[in-house]
């Protein structure tokens, strides 16, 4: 599968979690490339400022915007997405805070990606505009075990298989939903990728990803694996509006 190139390492960090621990400003997660550094106040930087402010106001009416700003030599491209269900007035704030708190964490770094509960933001040098990202992921997991684990797995990757289905044929390449199980219990999950890939690649993104819950998640009430061009999310309790 391709990638952004933003570096060779494939960082899979696990956080043990009960509930999420998104809330308000606090990141998820970041990383800050090894694709090169730029000089403050020189034209890289200031091309960098421009697509930020470009993906602050384009990205909010539709929930994602992607852009490239300057020549090739100091050309900075980007994007932003928001979770498939919020308003774009907190699809806005959730941008405006990325952006500021990535250019904090990775101050002279020509590439970095950022993930909230609500939103991304991704930027490099390097042009990674419709290719699957594999090389910067992170594992999210609920501490508590399901009683009948090979169950409760079958029936997350049911819900999930039919989610990546659903959200490879929509616009957003978006999709949530809700499965009955045992117990009596509800299961709820949520596909999404960046609209810069295709249908098949979005699917085929989601399918990976999936396909990791095993290593991390196994037989765990709830769990996400979240990626630079996809991300997947169960749960035992709605999570979206």
């Amino acid at each position: 599968m391709s990638s952004s190139r933003f570096g060779s390492l494939l960082y899979l960090i696990s956080f043990t979690l009960l509930l999420q621990i998104a809330l308000g400003t606090n990141p998820l997660f970041h990383f800050c490339s090894s694709s090169g550094n730029f000089t403050t106040y020189g034209p890289y930087e200031a091309n960098l400022n421009k697509l930020t402010s470009y993906l602050y106001l384009t990205a909010p009416p539709t929930g994602f915007g992607f852009g490239s700003v300057g020549p090739n030599q100091f050309e900075a491209n980007g994007l932003a997405l928001c979770r498939g269900d919020i308003n774009s007035t907190e699809c806005q704030s959730c941008i405006a805070e990325a952006g500021s708190a990535i250019r904090s964490l990775c101050p002279n770094d020509k590439g970095a990606i950022i993930w909230y509960d609500e939103c991304q933001l991704k930027y490099s040098n390097i042009d990674f505009f419709g290719k699957i990202d594999n090389q910067i992921k992170f594992y999210l997991l609920n501490t508590q075990n399901a009683s009948d684990r090979i169950y409760f797995n079958g029936k997350t990757k049911e819900l999930l298989r039919k989610l990546a289905e659903e959200a490879s044929c929509t616009p957003k390449l978006y999709a949530t939903g809700e499965l009955e199980i045992a117990g009596p219990m509800k299961l709820y999950g949520l596909v999404q990728c960046t609209r810069d890939l295709s249908s098949i690649d979005c699917k085929k993104c989601i399918v990976e990803a999936i396909s990791e819950l095993p290593s991390c998640c196994d037989g765990k009430l709830g769990g996400r694996v979240v990626g630079g061009s996809c991300n997947v999310r169960y749960e035992i309790y709605p999570f979206v509006a």
